[in-house]
């Protein structure tokens, strides 16, 4: 799951920004979490922030701490978080060289500007995709979104995460085997925990008592024979994360 943040001085654009947002990642089908923050003090006083988001969209002109002086802090300690600076003005190019800035974007734009931005930022994360025929079609999903695939009888079901969903979970089934799904994935992160299971391990929290707990809190049972096995590829794929 994406983590965003949104710092502005002005509820108009919080909101703005917010709305545009979340309609581009319902259309491309992610999941991202969004916080709101109203000065450069706000962002800051939370020192996770400092390292917590993936993207940060941060109005330049703020009271007191401008948003120039706030993604100096953010650059101290976490280089990878993709700055946006959002702007009524396009005067500041040099101080966002200086702080790695991935973008500008002009306020009087932000319908446009903001999807062009995150079709460019989504490209620098890589974020993998694979695609299925589906029994209702064919479909392109973000590896990071799968949760688990479970075998039933003659189908397999795809557990999606998916922001247009009310429970933010899709099941997706396709007539296919969970070998020749598992083999697809190959160098995906993904674990074969019970003849019926196939699990991402980026949504695993923890293996114990022959269960897999994944962070949307479902259990999974890992067979009693397989669970060593399954517990030394899952401590390795953490230890190489």
């Amino acid at each position: 799951m994406l983590q965003a943040a949104i710092c502005d001085d002005e509820p108009f654009y919080q909101e703005k920004i917010q709305s545009v947002l979340r309609q581009y990642l319902q259309t491309h089908h992610l999941e991202c979490e969004i916080h709101l923050f109203s000065s450069g003090e706000e962002f800051l006083s939370r020192p996770k922030n400092r390292v917590n988001y993936d993207i940060v969209f941060m109005d330049i002109s703020m009271k007191e701490l401008d948003g120039i002086q706030t993604a100096a802090q953010i650059r101290a300690f976490h280089s990878e978080t993709f700055l946006v600076f959002v702007t009524a003005f396009i005067d500041y190019a040099l101080e966002g060289y200086k702080v790695n800035a991935v973008r500008y974007v002009m306020k009087d734009t932000l319908d446009t500007a903001i999807p062009e931005c995150m079709d460019a930022i989504l490209q620098k994360m890589q974020l993998a995709q694979v695609s299925f025929s589906f029994l209702d079609g064919e479909k392109t999903l973000y590896t990071d979104n799968i949760l688990y695939i479970e075998s039933r009888k003659h189908k397999s079901f795809f557990h999606y995460m998916q922001a247009a969903s009310e429970s933010g979970i899709v099941i997706l089934p396709i007539y296919e085997k969970l070998d020749c799904i598992e083999q697809a994935l190959t160098g995906h992160g993904f674990l074969r925990i019970h003849k019926s299971y196939l699990v991402n391990m980026r949504h695993i929290r923890r293996i114990s008592g022959y269960t897999a707990l994944l962070d949307t809190g479902e259990e999974l049972p890992v067979p009693r024979l397989r669970y060593q096995a399954v517990r030394e590829q899952f401590v390795a794929y953490k230890g190489i994360m």
